[in-house]
């Protein structure tokens, strides 16, 4: 159980266009306990938001995602049913992920992910992997007040990379890129 100091490979960024149609935020240091095994009433493809803000993603057959505020593994892991479990794994510093929401969520996120993203194929907590620019990444559509929003986790070495991509694409939404950021 690491409750160590989280060093974002994203550098706890927030990216957003004026009119507010679309924010790209780094979410890394969100606390991410995987849980293979029996597990949680949650189906392969679903996800469910616990009362406390824990998110239960069901992220493959017999294995759970966790996703609670940073640095709440250690709450998390206790309140896990340790019986069914074969393995909890805090994995939240080998991945990054960021947020992406806002009416043209969708739209920017098409651009570069190899899935339909339309609503009746991927609803509000619908989990899923899939590539986005090129990048192995597993998603969660976790709307927030009825605003399209996607969590999106990859492997913390394509973090950065990563966040460049999804917020060039977003770029015709109108979202403010800082030149370091540029892939072009």
């Amino acid at each position: 159980m690491s409750e160590q100091l989280f060093h974002s490979p994203l550098n706890d960024r927030t990216l957003t266009s004026s009119d507010g149609v679309i924010e790209l935020t780094d979410e890394s240091a969100t606390t991410k306990i995987l849980v293979r095994g029996q597990g949680p009433a949650v189906a392969y493809g679903q996800s469910k938001l616990l009362p406390n803000g824990t998110l239960i993603c069901g992220s493959r057959p017999d294995e759970w995602l966790f996703l609670a505020g940073p640095g709440k593994s250690t709450e998390v892991q206790a309140a896990i049913d340790q019986s069914e479990a074969t393995s909890i794994i805090d994995i939240t510093h080998g991945r990054a992920m960021m947020r992406l929401s806002g009416p043209a969520a969708t739209q920017a996120l098409a651009k570069v992910c190899s899935i339909d993203l339309a609503d009746d194929l991927t609803p509000d907590g619908a989990v899923f992997s899939a590539s986005v620019a090129k990048v192995t990444c597993d998603l969660v559509r976790a709307d927030r007040q009825g605003i399209q929003t996607y969590l999106i986790s990859c492997e913390r070495s394509f973090g950065a990379y990563l966040f460049s991509a999804v917020a060039d694409a977003s770029l015709e939404f109108g979202l403010s890129v800082p030149d370091e950021l540029s892939l072009h």
